[in-house]
């Protein structure tokens, strides 16, 4: 006789004891006290992507710090004049140099404006023509390589040579070429700084496109009697979000860097109107006499605000990573 064959020994119903070892041995473990068992944690609910991409970005200290400091920037130029007023019209050649103190914080300039009230003044001007420029070559970035990369063939082909054309010009060159030919206006060097800095957006996108047009849910929309712009504006586009968001802040990176660029160089917006590379290029005139103010604080702006977009964008780009938010 095996033991297989043996029947298991029934408990004594005398025995109350025996009775609960024999439920506790027999006892059913749940699915989350299983997992809690294997894991030593318990199971909770799958993470949806945005989640997990927004650990991954708050993990990033570096992409934190970029957003604190782009906020504060923010709120530094549009909200500071309002609490912080002074007078950016009428020249007080009575006020000229007045250094850094309990009247003027940052001192005064060359024709007595308040150099604090002028830092955020022209921090408005740079990053409304840093932000419209960048979101503006993203949206003109977008449509040229998802329409090359989805039609591929001579479209693709023709496109992307005047891409390549382009690009081989320095940007910094053909936005001095334009700008000289035209009046300097804010709306003036939104559409010079977009016009000459969506090429490199396209060439990403256009590389999405030519991966997403042979998936499965493109060509299902094809079959199903779907259009071009269809297929372009609700299905290319949208799935390379990923790419655009990523790209988009290092465009507002290189659109304030370009502008300020063209303000140093004395290409910018024209007075009274100023913005920080405007304020860079007066006060380095006055590097010799000691006018520290003049400098600093413009050039400090200058770094802060860059640098936090680069940040900002480094964070994004892991965000987006399958492998980091996977892992």
């Amino acid at each position: 006789m095996s033991l297989n064959s043996v029947p298991p020994e029934l408990p004594d119903p005398g025995n109350p004891s025996a009775t609960t070892g024999l439920v506790t041995a027999y006892e059913v473990v749940e699915p989350e006290a299983a997992a809690t068992l294997a894991g030593g944690l318990p199971a909770g609910k799958p993470r949806s992507t945005f989640r997990r991409g927004l650990e991954v970005f708050l993990e990033n200290k570096l992409a934190v710090t970029g957003v604190a400091i782009f906020v504060f920037m923010l709120l530094f130029c549009f909200g500071g004049p309002l609490v912080y007023h002074t007078d950016q019209l009428r020249v007080n050649f009575a006020n000229e140099f007045i250094p850094p103190g309990s009247a003027h914080w940052l001192g005064t300039d060359a024709n007595g404006f308040d150099v604090l009230g002028r830092l955020m003044r022209a921090g408005q001007i740079s990053l409304e023509v840093g932000l419209a420029a960048a979101a503006l070559a993203t949206v003109v970035g977008v449509l040229w390589g998802a329409i090359a990369g989805y039609f591929g063939g001579v479209v693709d082909a023709s496109l992307m040579r005047l891409v390549d054309a382009m690009l081989s010009i320095p940007t910094l060159f053909l936005a001095i070429v334009v700008v000289s030919l035209v009046t300097p206006s804010k709306t003036v060097l939104i559409l010079v700084i977009a016009l000459t800095s969506w090429l490199t957006t396209s060439r990403l996108v256009r590389g999405e496109a030519l991966s997403l047009r042979t998936r499965d849910y493109v060509q299902a929309m094809r079959v199903m009697g779907g259009g071009s712009r269809r297929a372009v504006l609700r299905h290319i586009a949208p799935n390379a979000v990923g790419t655009i968001m990523v790209n988009a802040t290092f465009q507002v990176a290189d659109a304030i860097a370009l502008i300020v660029a063209l303000s140093y160089l004395g290409l910018g917006i024209r007075p009274p109107a100023q913005d920080w590379g405007g304020m860079l290029s007066d006060g380095i005139q006055y590097v010799n006499d000691g006018y520290w103010w003049l400098i600093f604080p413009a050039g400090i702006c200058i770094v802060a605000v860059i640098a936090a977009a680069i940040f900002i964008g480094e964070g994004l780009r892991d965000a987006v990573e399958v492998r980091l938010q996977r892992r």
